[in-house]
């Protein structure tokens, strides 16, 4: 950043303007917010049953480090590895994006 962006950037931080945020940086805000809902769901669904991340782990082929990642929020996982998942967990996958919105993201058991 050079002198004139740096003084522009604080002249409308000090008025309390906010200048548009890099496209760059809102597509990886909106991925971690995904990998966020993601790994949450996991875990709750995990909880409910009452298993550990190991018992998962063995269940969907993976490791326990690896289902510590996705709950954490610090990885996204593939579609076939989410199938995975949610037969590991007993469980349909609900995953509903609206744009500008935040993810809607949840394991719950089969419907009868």
């Amino acid at each position: 950043m050079n002198h004139a962006q740096w003084k522009t950037a604080r002249t409308r931080a000090l008025s309390g303007e906010q200048a548009p945020e890099d496209p760059e940086v809102s597509a990886a805000r909106l991925e971690i917010r995904y990998a966020r809902a993601l790994g949450q769901a996991l875990y709750d669904r995990r909880t409910a049953l009452g298993i550990s991340q190991a018992e998962v782990a063995r269940r969907a082929n993976m490791t326990q480090p690896q289902i510590s990642r996705i709950e954490g929020g610090d990885t996204v996982p593939t579609l076939p590895l989410l199938e995975r998942l949610a037969g590991a967990l007993e469980s349909e996958l609900d995953i509903h994006l609206v744009p500008g919105a935040d993810a809607a993201v949840r394991f719950h058991s089969p419907a009868a």
